[in-house]
């Protein structure tokens, strides 16, 4: 097929916009890069200085020595590996009983389930502190861990992976002699790889980030995440930018390596799972 001369403007047209969209979305991670080296009165210099005229890496060293960095990094990884972890396994499970086991109200059920995705957490967010304040869980890790042990979202994006598989290599596992426990670990699992990464993206990224949670349930210094410590930077009459721009540069580099890790896996799963455009 011969390229005409106005399919390679089009083509042309289309990637500089591509390039111009890609430029404006990393022109913030350029300017936390470059304040994260400078010191606190040239954060906000005008104009803006993108190179800095005095390089002050150790900022990167006094992030860890002025707060407990390496405690609070500690945390946000033990909660958000054990809660990501517990996230696959329930809405995995969950996924497949909506999807392939056949129950009375199932599909009311399910409905029911994921119109949860739409109530606002600020709705529930005070009864479920009084619950964790009856069961004196508050200002400990187990009461975050089990109230994002269950995602609906997660239940949604597996299950319209799973209604992909076909019925017939169920059947045909049943009449082999597999339960269904048998054919949701040997079968379902393994070919849900795709979906099972695209949800540990978004569950890893969902909790590492989260603020608001450990903020209201965490008080002592030992139980806080790497979110609650950066904001440690910003005391009563002033913030040290530089500091914060340089503690989130690395509370960033966990995420950039799952996603790295998973990015092959996350993409097909966006393509399978019906989240696709």
């Amino acid at each position: 097929m011969q390229i005409t001369k106005e399919n390679r403007l089009s083509s042309i047209a289309r990637y500089v916009g591509l390039v111009i969209i890609a430029i404006l979305t990393l022109l913030p991670f350029v300017w936390m890069l470059s304040a994260s080296f400078k010191s606190d009165i040239d954060v906000f210099s005008v104009p803006i200085q993108w190179i800095p005229k005095t390089f002050h890496p150790e900022n990167y060293v006094k992030i860890w020595t002025k707060i407990p960095l390496g405690l609070f990094t500690y945390n946000s990884i033990k909660l958000t590996v054990i809660i990501t972890l517990i996230q696959l396994v329930t809405s995995s499970f969950a996924a497949y009983g909506f999807s392939k086991c056949r129950f009375k109200g199932r599909d009311t059920l399910f409905v029911c389930y994921i119109i949860t995705i739409a109530i606002p957490w600020q709705v529930y967010m005070l009864p479920q502190y009084i619950m964790m304040q009856k069961v004196h869980l508050i200002d400990t890790h187990l009461s975050i861990i089990l109230l994002q042990s269950f995602t609906a979202f997660g239940v949604f994006l597996l299950r319209q992976f799973f209604q992909s598989v076909p019925n017939e290599l169920l059947e045909a596992a049943r009449i082999d002699g597999l339960t269904e426990y048998g054919i949701y670990a040997r079968i379902m699992l393994p070919l849900s790889k795709p979906a099972m990464a695209t949800l540990t993206i978004f569950s890893f990224v969902s909790v590492w980030n989260d603020f608001m949670g450990p903020m209201i349930y965490f008080n002592s210094t030992r139980n806080k995440t790497i979110q609650l410590g950066i904001r440690m930077f910003i005391s009563q009459y002033s913030a040290e930018y530089n500091l914060i721009m340089a503690a989130s540069l690395c509370s960033l580099v966990p995420v950039f390596i799952l996603y790295v890790s998973f990015q092959r896996f996350f993409i097909q799963g966006i393509a399978t799972s019906g989240l696709k455009g």
